[in-house]
């Protein structure tokens, strides 16, 4: 008796499989793995992030997205972007590292107006601007605007979470 197919695709439980490479089903066709599109193993976790942000964009839960990432990583997203047609700007980090803003147009606009040097070099009105269009905790942004202005708060209250 043959040995049941490893691979697990339909039709081949009890029969004897000829497949000399893993194979992915992909709708009702089987395909070899080597003629799926090779991504760089550590792109995965990139993608998966970047999917989840998109899926948040499509659903309304956040309007503007920063992703710093290589790239290599780079090339694989940005063709996901356009393809979606989702507004997008690139600012250089290092030789292989961005910033990668995208989200909606206005967003994206005023982002890319005021983001023109290093994150770090923002003063203390852009970086809380640019935070609170991120959708970062509006409070955590209030105070991280006073620490880096140099203001102080009129009196120390905990966190809205403490």
């Amino acid at each position: 008796m043959a040995e049941p197919c490893a691979h697990t695709h339909p039709g081949m439980i009890g029969k004897e499989c000829r497949m000399a490479e893993p194979v992915v089903l992909i709708g009702e066709a089987i395909r070899p793995l080597s003629s799926m599109p090779r991504r760089p193993a550590d792109a995965v976790p990139v993608l998966r992030l970047f999917h989840h942000h998109v899926y948040e964009y499509s659903r309304g839960v956040r309007a503007l997205f920063l992703m710093t990432i290589s790239r290599r990583e780079l090339a694989l997203v940005i063709g996901k972007l356009e393809a979606q047609g989702i507004h997008h700007f690139v600012q250089d980090v290092s030789p292989v590292k961005v910033n990668l803003f995208f989200g909606r147009p206005a967003f994206v606009a005023v982002a890319r107006a005021f983001v023109t040097r290093p994150l770090n070099a923002l003063t203390a009105e852009e970086d809380f601007m640019l935070g609170t269009l991120l959708g970062y905790d509006r409070e955590q942004q209030c105070r991280r605007f006073l620490a880096r202005s140099g203001r102080s708060m009129p009196e120390e209250l905990p966190l809205a979470a403490e």
